[in-house]
């Protein structure tokens, strides 16, 4: 499995111990991305994110100083869905019931112990299906309605 990981400096401590331990598992083929210097988080999420939705990584997990700004970044990617998850709960349902394929963790509100039980709990719940499939199709609807068109579509479109 393709695992992509990244970390502005807020995060890089619990990037690495997450680096470290994911790295002894022969199920992951990891892809990292930081810097011993100060990052911007939108350039590591999108590094990331791009990983993730052109299907280079399966899963993503990103580490800043919250968490949200990574996510901000990162579901502005097309078929990225991107959760910050503070507990192990959160962690779970946001692969049960939203199929999420990133993880945005906090460097500065998690411990390495908590951070890597909400790794754990994250990779190995799987999605539901179900009932909640349906609304995935709609996050999906209202990627392609809201996508970006280019200027070669819009000609192609006038002129066919």
């Amino acid at each position: 499995m393709q695992l992509a990981i990244g970390s502005d400096h807020r995060g890089r401590e619990l990037y690495r111990v997450l680096c470290e331990h994911l790295s002894k598992d022969a199920r992951f083929d990891l892809r990292t991305f930081a810097s011993e210097e100060i990052t911007d988080y939108p350039d590591i999420a999108s590094t990331v994110a791009q990983e993730v939705s052109s299907g280079f990584a399966d899963f993503g997990i990103l580490i800043c100083g919250t968490g949200i700004g990574m996510s901000v970044v990162a579901n502005k990617y097309p078929g990225v869905r991107a959760a910050p998850c503070h507990n192990e709960l959160m962690a779970e349902f946001s692969r049960r019931h939203n199929n999420a394929n990133v993880l945005c963790l906090s460097g500065d509100m998690l411990g390495d112990v908590s951070g890597l039980r909400i790794v754990t709990r994250w990779l190995e719940t799987p999605f539901e299906g179900g009932r909640h499939e349906h609304r995935l199709e709609k996050i999906r609807e209202i990627e392609h309605r809201h996508r970006p068109v280019s200027i070669l579509e819009e000609d192609e479109a006038f002129v066919g």
